[in-house]
């Protein structure tokens, strides 16, 4: 088995808001009690919608934001316990690429200036070999070595993303958390990044967590995936289980949403179909967070948070439906669905108010 990279425990990440009239602090419950691992060398997408919490938790992962409570563990070391200096050293091991090619770099800086400043600070190396290792990145990321002289605004988005990438794993790092990294690229641009991306994993044999609101990206990147509801995991297993049995509501109304090429296939699927918005971070809605969405919600999903229930294929789901009414019992939420085609109307349910 492999040697276990990051290990997230009951982390918690809140931001103070004002108070109330009577002085009370308010907060924003952005990520609650999320838990998730990642083996060495693995890639695990986390999905859900926007304003879910995927990138504060990625955030609060590499304490770029910093937790209210849990721990996150890079191999031995816990990583919210260190202190500033501690950090400092820790950043070598683990770096981001974030979502805007277009302002993620430094226009100012000229590329080889931007590879060299994590060598500059974290490794002790000569101004030939810090070249040397900016030359060999260029090329590994798909760019000609002679592209270190140039400045950001001189490449395309699909570039400015490879250089993004480049930077990252200069230092060659245990983890790097990818916050939406092809979202803001065309889609033929969207899959030669994504096949970089592979290519690098295995051969460098770094972690991935891969934050995305794209399932097919996900579903290709990622053998495994964490649903992210509300600031909540709610399912998390192998992505083929999830995407083709998926054992919570939310599951299978995200990947209703995922459009079929056949339009045939598209207006014969059965699909579940969410209403509403989302509650307010502010005052999340008691018991499970997503009962004022969900049309299987039951008066018991207002009173009780649903523990992870383990699913047929592997993997949990935290939802009552398989220990109470229906019983699924580790079956899918599919199994819920009527046979004939269309939408799945959204219940007016007691436990919803």
């Amino acid at each position: 088995m492999s040697k276990p990279c990051l290990q997230v425990r009951d982390l918690n990440v809140k931001y103070p808001v004002g108070s109330t009239f009577l002085g009370a602090q308010r907060w924003l419950h952005a990520a609650s009690d999320v838990s998730l691992h990642i083996d060495a060398g693995e890639t695990l997408g986390l999905v859900g919608e926007s304003g879910s919490g995927k990138s504060t938790t990625g955030m609060a992962i590499l304490r770029l934001v910093t937790p209210h409570s849990g721990t996150v563990r890079l191999g031995d070391t816990d990583v919210t316990k260190l202190p500033a200096s501690g950090l400092r050293a820790l950043r070598r091991r683990m770096q981001i690429v974030f979502q805007d090619p277009y302002s993620s770099l430094n226009p100012s800086m000229t590329i080889a200036q931007l590879l060299e400043e994590p060598l500059q600070i974290h490794a002790n190396m000569s101004k030939s070999d810090r070249q040397n290792a900016v030359a060999e990145i260029l090329r590994a990321v798909g760019l000609h070595a002679g592209y270190a002289a140039r400045y950001p605004h001189e490449f395309s988005g699909g570039q400015r993303q490879r250089i993004a990438i480049a930077r990252a794993m200069i230092l060659h790092p245990e983890l790097v958390v990818l916050d939406e990294p092809v979202s803001a690229l065309d889609v033929s641009t969207q899959s030669q990044i994504l096949n970089l991306l592979k290519a690098i994993q295995d051969k460098s044999g770094t972690a991935f967590l891969l934050v995305a609101h794209d399932l097919a990206v996900v579903r290709l990147m990622s053998p495994r995936v964490a649903v992210m509801y509300l600031g909540e995991i709610v399912e998390e297993g192998p992505s083929g289980r999830v995407y083709d049995s998926p054992g919570h509501p939310y599951s299978m109304a995200l990947i209703s949403a995922i459009p079929f090429p056949d339009p045939v296939r598209q207006r014969s699927a059965t699909r579940l179909i969410l209403r509403g918005d989302l509650p307010s971070l502010m005052r999340p809605p008691s018991g499970c967070r997503f009962r004022t969405r969900c049309p299987f919600a039951m008066e018991i999903c207002a009173q009780e948070k649903p523990p992870p229930a383990p699913i047929e294929g592997g993997g949990t789901a935290a939802c009552h439906l398989h220990a109470h009414g229906p019983r699924l019992r580790g079956r899918s939420v599919q199994t819920l669905l009527t046979n004939r085609p269309g939408e799945v109307p959204q219940a007016a349910m007691a436990a919803s108010r």
